[in-house]
């Protein structure tokens, strides 16, 4: 257990070093010697008692604890900044990165996001992908917009928004195949899938249409692949109520079969219990729900 508190010199020295990679950067940035941020480096393992940076070549690197602490110490001083922020009445401002769902932020996100930044143009806001589908795991991520059930223990979740599932597909498409009388017809046109069988499973279940083969077709881990082969006449796609709406609206995709089930995933909100409280969490989180609304 450290003996006392670590300076706030000797966090931003490291915070910088993290940001930056070096330690002379770090130095520029916090206008004092190199000499100077090295013993501040120095000063703050013997405070909490292990290595932060290690040799590397003619330089310096973190430590794998050094990386867990300083992702701790850059979430620290973002609300301390933040704090200073309010108790002044100053617009939110700082660094806010989003883990974003892919066909969540393409066919929706990025033909919003321009709002957010007029209402708060001192947020820094940083969109990145998940490493997979509904992934976690990132540690510079601030905030998740996950796709799953909502299974993310130990985490704050929050759900933003449900799902209703229909097939989609091109017109083109349906003039090839010279229309689809009914559900049962599905057989003898592909099936795109998006990252699973899930959707086509459940939806021709439901739809009395156990004869078609509910895994057959093309499987794409990108939902706007997906959608893109479907706007191609490519074959038919699960479609729904969020990434479909503007393909749907222009005309580029038909329903060709009105029956509509609910999803059994949805989007949602997810962070680390202390990164929800940030007010740029909660302030980007608003602004989800009221255009989403």
């Amino acid at each position: 257990m450290p003996a006392y508190l670590p300076s706030t010199t000797a966090l931003r020295a490291l915070d910088a070093i993290t940001r930056l990679g070096s330690v002379a950067a770090a130095a520029t940035e916090l206008n004092l010697t190199r000499g100077a941020v090295s013993h501040q480096i120095r000063t703050l393992e013997q405070c909490v008692g292990f290595a932060l940076t290690e040799r590397d070549g003619r330089g310096i690197s973190l430590t794998q604890e050094g990386r867990q602490y300083a992702h701790e110490v850059q979430n620290l001083l973002g609300r301390l900044r933040e704090a200073a922020q309010r108790c002044q009445n100053k617009p939110l401002a700082g660094r806010l990165t989003v883990s974003c769902n892919p066909g969540f932020a393409a066919y929706w996100l990025c033909h919003h996001i321009g709002d957010f930044v007029r209402q708060y143009p001192e947020v820094q806001l940083h969109l990145i992908a998940p490493r997979e589908i509904g992934d976690t795991s990132h540690a510079e991520a601030d905030l998740f917009i996950a796709f799953g059930i909502g299974d993310w223990p130990g985490q704050w979740v929050q759900k933003l928004v449900s799902l209703s599932l229909f097939p989609v597909c091109s017109p083109r498409l349906l003039n090839q195949y010279g229309g689809l009388q009914s559900v049962h017809e599905l057989g003898k046109v592909p099936l795109l899938h998006m990252n699973d069988h899930t959707d086509w499973r459940v939806w021709l279940a439901s739809a009395a249409a156990c004869e078609v083969d509910a895994q057959s077709g093309l499987l794409f881990t990108d939902a706007s692949w997906a959608q893109s082969a479907c706007i191609a006449a490519q074959g038919v796609c699960i479609g729904d109520n969020l990434i479909s709406s503007t393909a749907l609206q222009s005309g580029l995709l038909v329903r060709p079969f009105m029956l509509t089930i609910d999803s059994p995933r949805s989007y949602w909100l997810v962070a680390h219990p202390h990164k929800a409280e940030r007010p740029l969490v909660q302030a980007f989180c608003s602004w989800l729900k009221g255009k989403l609304a």
